[in-house]
């Protein structure tokens, strides 16, 4: 009889009842947590703001490097190669601390080098700056500067200025004026675009040889920046100037370094 009772309750109503129970189940779950603490250990509260010292502040500030700059500021040091090595160029890509220079060892024959590369035998090329490079022999760092191509003035002992005539370029009498009239330049498309410009001789092809180009060279890049037009290579052409010239020749490109005369 107890059975029939409970099974003739509609439906309904069983689904309101159990709505009901929840939601005092909620209603009281939600008056605990006003009620009490927050955490079992009552008394909570946010933990005080840390502050640094003045000094420890600076402290901290000078030891953080974001461009990973103290390492190679480090490897700069006044220890400057004795090897015979000449340094006529540099590109270097500070973001990623990678880069190449142009280097020429006792045979005086000019070659490239990246990063990480041997330089002569037990010698790497370990980083790049704007002037100058470091070098690794053995464990120990040294620098080779680009302002070692050019010999210094000797001077007499008594103080006066020497008498003897200066040393000649490494450029063997190069200078800016004759370069200017001497070499010629034409431009080379590809896909509607200045890719490069190609070298032809104005004179007897003297100049040209002088310099160390040939006829038909293609100019790609000056000072490590690639060009567009003559007006990239002859605003370069200036008395005293340092100049890396980079040239596409028989399918490979070739360094060319000229120190013109003041």
């Amino acid at each position: 009889m107890q059975f029939r009772t409970i099974t003739s309750l509609p439906i309904g109503n069983i689904l309101i009842v159990l709505i009901v129970i929840l939601l005092a189940v909620q209603v009281t779950r939600l008056f605990w947590v006003v009620v009490t603490p927050v955490g079992p250990l009552a008394g909570w509260r946010a933990p005080s703001v840390n502050l640094l010292s003045p000094s420890a502040r600076l402290t901290l500030f000078s030891s953080f490097d974001p461009f990973y700059r103290t390492e190679a500021s480090v490897d700069t040091t006044q220890n400057v190669t004795s090897l015979s090595l000449v340094l006529f160029g540099v590109r270097s890509n500070e973001s990623s601390g990678g880069g190449s220079a142009i280097i020429a060892g006792e045979d005086g024959i000019q070659n490239s080098f990246a990063v990480g590369e041997e330089v002569a035998p037990g010698v790497t090329l370990d980083a790049v700056a704007f002037d100058h490079v470091i070098l690794s022999r053995g464990g120990v760092k040294e620098s080779l500067y680009l302002d070692q191509s050019v010999p210094a003035e000797t001077v007499s002992p008594s103080g006066a200025a020497s008498q003897a005539a200066p040393a000649a370029p490494a450029s063997g009498g190069l200078n800016a004026q004759t370069l200017q009239k001497a070499i010629g330049f034409a431009p080379r498309n590809e896909g509607g675009r200045v890719t490069g410009l190609v070298l032809k001789a104005q004179d007897d092809g003297t100049m040209l040889k002088l310099a160390g180009f040939q006829a038909g060279d293609v100019v790609v890049a000056v000072n490590g920046r690639p060009v567009s037009s003559a007006t990239d290579v002859i605003a370069q052409f200036r008395p005293g100037a340092r100049i890396s010239v980079e040239v596409e020749r028989g399918g490979s490109k070739v360094p060319i370094a000229l120190i013109l005369e003041q």
